[in-house]
């Protein structure tokens, strides 16, 4: 329920201020390069932190034979208004150490004023201030409840940075960027409030007000203005504004602005007459200003700039979703008086209802009785004999959206007759809590006395067409009702391939079963040593991925020939010249790291993206390899002679090779027990060590890892993984 309440106050919120919020985004993002552009010119001097007003206002009484002012602006440019020695009017930036002028004060242009004015007040002056500051705070609600959201998504603050699963290129970027650009949005939304609400004088107003000027009977005597205590303890990056004395008359004072108060100096001793400090809405007020328009610092406007920026993808990306939950739509034929079949989803973004949409059709167009309808949407169903429930699992192990009252509704409405029950269960292994809220309805319903298990709970993990049609079989066999089982019926073809062509390939080694692959991608695909390709044998959703190597810019696969294995046969049977459809997928958690040492650890196919590394590896690299294979093939002379190469020409320090079947008679575990010295002590020394191959190797490997580290590092293995020092790539 209190997803729900979060949800649809962040897409009411979003739906009233969105036409206003792209205005002030678009407007936002130009004044942020604005405020990079005028710290642009040259009027800011090297040592401008360092300067008093003790060392720079004798310079300028010297250079200039009048001066009425001189401004501070948040660039620290120094603006002086007078008249110079010769008689001249002067309004110009100047050097405050030399007097010497740099620069005239431009105008901003049209097209900027233009724009600070949309920005402020939409052309309607006051009116306009006042919706400008509600947008604000509407960003700024938005912001929070976005804030919740995602903190109940991960189930915590603890896991607010932890990996998001991609979905669907919406859904993971408007969570990826909301997280990062969360803090300068809700500034940009907490400070535009503000100052909306000073500009309408909603806080106290407090005038500033000296006390009154008592003249001396005599002048005093005019002492060295360098001399002056106060601004020899004053920055010249602390003022604001100076006004000098109109005469040497002792009712003239300097009028000394700085950052939080105002004061009156005696032009004659240096003395502060009089001080009055800002009420700190004032102050609230310039900071906000200076937060709002990134106006003191070119980082902080170019980070203002990205935000404003992101907010436009936030409110494409947030309606994206929306439509995305909402295009699936249920078409019932029957009412659920009638309906002996009723089909329960819980889906978060629609994939789930598409599973759910072809069956229900399809025991629709035998004749069936069916009825679909939301988890929310359960209540008693008199002629129901099949209760079917599919459902995903939102975040980290709670109900999707339209879930959340269904436990609770299966107390509030029990069935009135028996009723068999299946559930399958939609969601990622990616996830710890792997389809979660399909096991806690499916223990809920079984403690039910009007209900009977037809199934054992189903799981289908990342959408896979082929396990849903294992609980397809299953329940149209116990029910002699015959259902399509063939998975594409079911899959959603991927997007976003790409044409790749073979350039070279081999032929299969009789004794490893393995061939590789030379593959030519298009220019715009973006890839490294370590990456993966996706390939979609079948044309449907099913998906395999290889590591791959990065060799003189092309992808190089060592493949191993399964016997009716789908991806490698698929492979195999591309000749030199042909063209395929495939996907280059990131691998970050993969990639070799720079500047350190790493030890190479793989069996088979596993050396294939290490190949590419080694290509990649900068001279004097810290590389060794230790990789295991049952018998010396042609390929693997092929290898030898590369690595050798790369060990001459320092891109390798060293590498070792097993051979169970042959030759030394061991495996990959006896290489690293021979070097376990150099091991622990690389790893001590924050070095990497890199797995790729069998999963089975992976998990031997690791228990003599572990063991090593142990006997001679005296910390578990756990304890280097924890620190990012063991990368793997195994299947």
């Amino acid at each position: 329920m209190t997803l729900s309440i979060w949800r649809y106050a962040h897409l009411a919120l979003a739906l009233i201020s969105s036409l206003f919020l792209v205005m002030a985004s678009v407007t936002g993002a130009i004044l942020a390069i604005d405020a990079v552009q005028e710290k642009m010119p040259p009027y800011r001097v090297a040592n401008f932190d360092q300067l008093t007003l003790a060392q720079t206002v004798p310079v300028l009484k010297e250079k200039f034979s009048e001066i009425s002012e001189v401004d501070v602006d948040h660039n620290g440019f120094v603006r002086l208004q007078g008249f110079d020695n010769d008689g001249n009017e002067v309004d110009a930036y100047i050097n405050p150490t030399t007097g010497k002028i740099l620069g005239k004060p431009v105008e901003k242009s049209a097209f900027v004023q233009w724009n600070i004015a949309l920005h402020r007040s939409l052309f309607l002056k006051e009116t306009g201030r006042l919706i400008i500051g509600v947008i604000s705070f509407l960003l700024l609600l938005i912001a929070i409840s976005g804030f919740a959201l995602v903190i109940q998504r991960q189930r915590g603050m603890r896991g607010f940075f932890a990996k998001v699963i991609k979905e669907y290129f919406a859904q993971y970027y408007h969570v990826n960027t909301g997280r990062l650009i969360l803090i300068p949005v809700m500034v940009i939304a907490l400070t535009g409030t503000y100052l909306s609400m000073a500009r309408f004088q909603l806080f106290p107003i407090q005038q500033v007000e000296h006390r009154e000027v008592v003249v001396a009977e005599e002048a005093p005597e005019q002492q060295k203005i360098a001399d002056f205590k106060l601004f020899k303890n004053t920055k010249l990056a602390d003022v604001k504004k100076l006004a000098f004395p109109f005469a040497a008359d002792p009712e003239e004072f300097y009028s000394l602005r700085l950052t939080d108060r105002e004061l009156m100096v005696d032009q004659f001793t240096g003395e502060i007459w009089s001080e009055v400090k800002y009420p700190s809405t004032l102050l609230l007020e310039n900071l906000s200003l200076d937060l709002h328009t990134g106006r003191t610092s070119i980082i902080w406007a170019i980070i203002l700039g990205i935000a404003c920026i992101n907010i436009l993808f936030f409110i494409y990306s947030g309606f994206a979703i929306t439509l995305r939950r909402r295009a699936t739509k249920i078409k019932n034929r029957h009412k659920t008086t009638d309906a002996e079949y009723i089909l329960l989803v819980g889906t978060e973004n629609g994939s789930t209802l598409r599973f759910a949409n072809a069956i229900h059709e399809q025991l629709n167009a035998q004749g069936k009785v069916s009825y679909l309808t939301q988890l929310n949407q359960y209540q008693v169903f008199p002629k129901a004999k099949q209760l079917i429930v599919f459902t995903s699992t939102y975040g980290l192990g709670d109900p999707p959206a339209n879930g959340s009252k269904f436990l609770q509704l299966i107390d509030k409405h029990p069935q009135k007759h028996q009723i068999h029950f299946s559930v399958v269960g939609f969601g990622s292994h990616a996830y710890p809590d792997f389809c979660e809220f399909a096991k806690q309805v499916d223990q809920k319903l079984r403690a039910q006395s009007w209900a009977t298990a037809l199934t054992t709970l189903h799981t289908v993990d990342d959408k896979s067409a082929s396990d849903f049609v294992a609980w397809v079989k299953v329940w149209s066999e116990k029910l002699g009702i015959e259902l399509a089982t063939t998975p594409a019926l079911y899959a959603k073809k991927p997007k976003g391939l790409q044409k790749m062509m073979v350039l070279d390939r081999t032929e299969v080694n009789v004794e490893e079963q393995t061939f590789m692959l030379t593959i030519r991608t298009p220019a715009r695909a973006k890839f490294t040593s370590g990456d993966l390709l996706a390939i979609y044998p079948a044309n449907d959703n099913r998906e395999r991925l290889y590591s791959v190597a990065k060799c003189n810019g092309n992808v190089q696969l060592v493949v191993k020939l399964h016997e009716q294995g789908l991806g490698s046969e698929y492979l195999n049977k591309l000749q030199v010249g042909e063209v395929f459809r495939a996907r280059m997928v990131a691998n970050n958690s993969f990639h070799k790291p720079k500047n350190k040492a790493v030890a190479m650890i793989g069996n088979g196919t596993g050396i294939a993206p290490f190949l590419g590394m080694l290509s990649q590896s900068a001279k004097n690299s810290n590389n060794r390899l230790y990789i295991g294979f049952r018998r010396e093939t042609e390929i693997i002379k092929k290898h030898k002679e590369f690595l050798a190469q790369h060990v001459q020409n320092h891109k390798l320090r060293s590498y070792q090779i097993a051979f169970s079947r042959e030759q030394n008679h061991c495996y990959v575990m006896d290489l690293i027990r021979n070097d376990a010295p150099h091991l622990a002590e690389l790893l001590k020394d924050g070095g990497v060590v890199m797995i790729c191959g069998s999963l089975l190797m992976q998990q031997d490997v690791e228990k003599v890892l572990d063991e090593i580290c142990l006997e001679i590092n005296g910390n578990a293995l756990s304890f280097y993984k924890e620190k990012g020092q063991l990368l793997t790539d195994c299947y």
